[in-house]
């Protein structure tokens, strides 16, 4: 019988774990925050991204379900890549983890309380991303989520359910419409009907655009791997988390790939009017579209108002299986001895680890409020761009650990040298590169302090623990390679590996 004092094991389900995957990626906040960016740095060319960006990430998936296959650990990357490259290559990933799901609590509550202003009618209030309605109710959204992450997974997954099912439904029903639009002559006058050029990558102006419109779209897939951070709460750990890792990647490059092709359709890429690039709405996507799109009949407002409550429940969603997540990932630090032992408790009612995720809640709510007050809110934003950064290092790394840990193993099988060695290699060297792309071009802008410095901050907390807590940053905690496949939960009170001074 499993101890209360671990996470609650065989709560999810493979559908589950999926819904908290695709869920996490919130693609319909991910759409209308970062699909405007993508287009003003390609513009046409938005639709091959997507399918381009969504190559690293299935690769990266892969790498993901087979460390997950032997190492069904919470931690994921951290664990990984401290067995791969040692305690400050993992340290930093895990750090990496909790530092891109802070940056984007803050746009997330922002998201959602704005997109509650404008479903209730209260346009002024709503339009106004620094108003301090939006800032309160975002800080209660924040409150509320880590609340329900704090009651149970199995309560967090049926709410996940629902509101996916609502935000699939409507980017489809929205997708089909502005195509439907298009293809009869009633759409915006920057409209166009779709072309394979439009796939070409080689029309992409400079190879900087590139670069950096494909972080942006890693930004709008990232998410799926919280369907293996909750692994020691599924049925099957060492295979449900990695299968709903590559589902929720192939179900996300499809959805995505509709509403980009309709939704540069139906409005064009200018930088006017309805097009994607105006700068009125590069942010903001999906709520420039929606009254277009379906008119102002009355079944056009209600239809209006379903998007812009798919809008709200997205961020919404992705705010709660955010949480999820990242608690879990300090959760395993600590029983790893990387944090104190405070984030590794679990409440023995909820089976869920309270102390990491209040902690994280609550670092989330002041960082909200300080992003929103700095440059008048402007910050927020920009976070969206820094994130990648982030992103692109701990993926990265997940990708370049599983070739580095299964090396040994390569000769056996050639299936093996490709699907655990080249395959999540190409992945993680792809993001890796991308990342740097980004933080050089960005020297010394809001993008690069948000990215880079928060990941920097990293460094003396690192020497601070491990003048505090010496044993995993000497090394003598995990060791430097994979162990036996195992189902097992780790234990607050786990033990070093037995085979770290073998």
């Amino acid at each position: 019988m499993t101890s209360p004092s671990t996470l609650r094991s065989g709560a999810l389900s493979l559908a589950s774990s999926v819904v908290i995957g695709v869920a996490s990626a919130g693609p319909a906040y991910s759409i209308t925050a970062t699909l405007g960016l993508v287009v003003a740095a390609v513009g046409l060319q938005s639709p091959v991204i997507v399918l381009l960006a969504f190559v690293p990430m299935l690769l990266v998936a892969i790498g993901y379900r087979d460390l997950n296959a032997v190492e069904p650990d919470p931690g994921t990357t951290f664990v990984w890549a401290t067995r791969a490259f040692g305690p400050f290559t993992g340290w930093m990933a895990g750090w990496a983890i909790v530092v891109s799901d802070l940056l984007v609590m803050a746009s997330l509550a922002q998201i959602s309380s704005q997109y509650t202003f404008l479903l209730l009618g209260a346009d002024g209030i709503g339009s106004d991303a620094t108003n301090g309605w939006v800032l309160l109710l975002g800080i209660c959204y924040l409150i509320v989520m880590t609340l329900v992450a704090v009651y149970g997974i199995d309560v967090s997954a049926r709410l996940q359910s629902v509101l996916l099912t609502v935000e699939f439904a409507m980017l489809v029903v929205f997708a089909v419409v502005a195509l439907v639009r298009v293809a009869l002559g009633h759409a915006s006058a920057g409209a166009m009907t779709p072309e394979w050029s439009w796939f070409n990558p080689f029309e992409i102006g400079s190879f900087s655009d590139f670069v950096n419109a494909l972080l942006l779209m890693v930004f709008i897939y990232w998410g799926w791997d919280s369907a293996v951070a909750v692994n020691q709460e599924t049925v099957d750990p060492r295979h449900t988390p990695g299968r709903a890792a590559v589902l929720s990647t192939i179900m996300l490059v499809a959805l995505y790939l509709l509403v980009t092709v309709a939704g540069q359709a139906f409005a064009g890429t200018g930088t006017d009017g309805l097009g994607l690039a105006n700068p009125e709405h590069v942010d903001d996507v999906l709520g420039a579209l929606g009254s277009a799109v379906f008119g102002d009949g009355p079944i056009g407002t209600v239809l209006v108002h379903l998007l812009f409550l798919m809008v709200l429940t997205s961020a919404a969603a992705s705010t709660q299986t955010t949480i999820l997540p990242t608690a879990r990932t300090t959760y395993s630090m600590a029983l790893h001895h990387a944090l104190p032992a405070a984030f590794g408790r679990i409440d023995p009612r909820f089976r869920t680890p309270v102390f990491s995720t209040i902690v994280f809640g609550g670092v989330s709510v002041v960082l909200y409020v300080g992003l929103n007050f700095a440059s008048g809110g402007r910050l927020i934003a920009e976070a969206v761009t820094a994130i990648g950064i982030s992103i692109g290092l701990y993926y990265g790394l997940t990708g370049i650990s599983c070739a580095w840990l299964y090396r040994d193993r390569f000769a056996s099988s050639p299936r093996t040298l490709v699907m655990k060695g080249i395959l999540p290699a190409l992945g993680g060297f792809a993001l890796l590169f991308a990342a740097g792309w980004t933080a050089v071009t960005s020297w010394f802008s809001a993008i690069f302090v948000l990215g880079v410095g928060t990941l920097l901050i990293g460094i003396p907390l690192y020497l601070i623990l491990a003048r505090v807590m010496p044993p995993f940053f000497r090394g003598e905690v995990l060791a430097r390679k994979l162990p036996e496949p195992t189902e097992s939960i780790i234990e607050a009170d786990a033990e070093p590996d037995e085979s770290v001074h073998s």
